[in-house]
């Protein structure tokens, strides 16, 4: 067989509402060199039994008690024998046919890291959904800075995993960018305009409940990889925070530019001196990692 082995791993616990369409997004792919994963953390609803349906497409599946979500997919890709890795959480969706593009990306050249765009879309009644631009973010920004990389949407060589190493489990919210910076040390990691995967979000999105810890936990990714913006992200996380977003909404926009409104940088290094030494840029590209 010429195709490329694609190894994808899903971690989940208690994701039985989404888990089903995760599996079907894989699976629908059609992709006849693929070696699907699922370990379930012993989730206590009716994953287990939505695993077992597809159990026969499924090349290893379990579910009993891990030590988080980064060490289930590490696990996973303990296990793994594929070319290609990637890993796709148990509430997010592969778009169609994506398989077979990452193969041909495989072919042109597999010595890096892919990353592609994504749909965001809420999972309730306000049906709002709105996409990425990679390669623009890439342009326009450091990785250290901000993390733009759609972790769903990205895949690698083998070889990669095997050279930089397993994610940090004792990172539990930003292990993924972590991981990517620890990459981007050694290879070329590489934008791509297609759109890879569908990015769910909802009340128990982990990304949107994290609160302190998650800051927390990026305010040490910041101080091994950024010192000097570790000091800014720890400033805007000590801020009123819905006061701090207020600068993005289009209301204030609106009353800036017609200049009837003290721009919000301005107003916040007036307030601190301390946010003087940074850009307007560096306190827009922090804030979206609050």
């Amino acid at each position: 067989m010429n195709l490329p082995k694609i190894s994808i791993i899903t971690p989940s616990y208690n994701q039985a509402q989404f888990l089903e369409a995760t599996i079907l997004s894989v699976l629908g792919q059609n992709y006849p060199n693929l070696e699907y994963i699922i370990m379930d953390g012993g989730s206590t609803d009716t994953s287990s039994e939505i695993i077992k349906k597809y159990e026969n497409k499924l090349a290893y599946w379990q579910s009993k008690k891990d030590r988080g979500q980064a060490d289930a997919i590490n696990q996973g890709f303990e296990k793994a024998t594929g070319d290609i890795l990637m890993w796709l959480n148990s509430d997010d969706l592969l778009m169609p046919d994506v398989l077979n593009f990452i193969a041909e990306k495989y072919s042109e050249d597999s010595t890096k890291l892919y990353y592609g765009n994504c749909i965001h879309f809420r999972n309730d009644d306000s049906v709002m959904s709105w996409g990425s631009d990679v390669v623009k973010k890439t342009v326009d920004n450091k990785l250290n800075e901000l993390d733009y990389i759609i972790q769903p949407s990205s895949f690698w060589p083998k070889t990669i995993w095997e050279q930089v190493g397993k994610l940090n489990e004792e990172i539990h919210f930003g292990f993924d960018w972590e991981w990517f910076l620890r990459v981007q040390q050694k290879f070329e990691l590489q934008p791509i305009a297609k759109c890879i995967s569908m990015y769910r979000i909802h009340d128990n999105h982990k990304s949107g409940t994290g609160g302190d810890k998650r800051q927390i936990e990026l305010l040490k990714i910041y101080k091994s990889y950024n010192p000097e913006l570790s000091e800014l992200y720890k400033l805007l996380i000590n801020e009123n925070l819905d006061e701090v977003r207020n600068f993005s909404t289009l209301k204030f926009k609106i009353k800036e530019k017609i200049g009837r409104h003290t721009s919000f940088f301005q107003k916040l290094k007036t307030k601190n001196s301390s946010y003087k030494k940074f850009t307007n840029k560096q306190i827009e590209q922090l804030l979206t990692m609050l």
